[in-house]
């Protein structure tokens, strides 16, 4: 393992995930929990194959990762995060959440999954009104579709699309998941191609995680 040969928890975390696709195999595995290397890969657009077994080894020499092989009728070798693993959600929400401010803009050659769409807002959006009835919005973009469910205080999502939504958001990644975080407002979303159906009025409950109370 490659090394800052620093004494700090800085450099000694960066050792173990700092190289290049590491943080977003612990993503994956912490949206698909356990998973096949096949479904790691899908979750991975651009990466080699060999490297990412390269990857998942390292991991596994960390015990951040661990191996299992599945029984029958799936009979295939299943990654999943260990305690230590797991113990990097709150530093990947961190740093997802320190990342939108650069959301508003996507390049032709940015690759964009459902999973991603449904993650974003659970990970990075809060309700901020738990007394108000349910409500349901639903994503689109690009061609892939999420589910947000806004009541009681939280926010949860899941891929897939629904009949009965309360507000339906269609347009680009940018416009879709910046309205929703709050690093746009709904006209500069426009602007950038969203299309709105439904009660646009559930977007005055939901703030980025951080800055649950106070003005939006």
């Amino acid at each position: 393992m490659r090394s800052y040969d620093q004494y700090c928890s800085i450099a000694k975390a960066l050792d173990v995930v700092g190289d290049r696709w590491t943080l977003l195999i612990i993503r994956e595995l912490l949206l698909q929990g356990s998973c096949r290397f096949t479904d790691l890969k899908n979750g991975l657009p651009g990466v080699a194959t060999n490297l990412l077994s390269t990857r998942l080894r390292e991991l596994e020499q960390a015990e951040l990762i661990s191996r299992e092989d599945a029984p029958p009728p799936v009979a295939t070798t299943l990654y999943r995060l260990t305690e230590t693993g797991l113990a990097l959600e709150p530093a990947l929400k961190a740093l997802g959440l320190w990342g939108l401010r650069y959301m508003t803009t996507i390049r032709p050659e940015d690759a964009f999954l459902a999973q991603w769409l449904a993650y974003a807002p659970a990970w990075f959006v809060a309700d901020v009104d738990p007394a108000a009835p349910s409500a349901i919005i639903q994503l689109s973009s690009g061609g892939t579709h999420a589910v947000l469910e806004v009541g009681a205080g939280r926010v949860g999502s899941r891929i897939g699309e629904v009949t009965d939504a309360d507000l339906v958001l269609d347009g680009p990644p940018p416009a879709v998941l910046g309205v929703l975080t709050g690093v746009i407002d709904i006209e500069q979303a426009a602007q950038l191609g969203l299309t709105t159906r439904g009660s646009r009025d559930v977007l005055t409950r939901l703030r980025p995680v951080g800055r649950e109370t106070g003005h939006p």
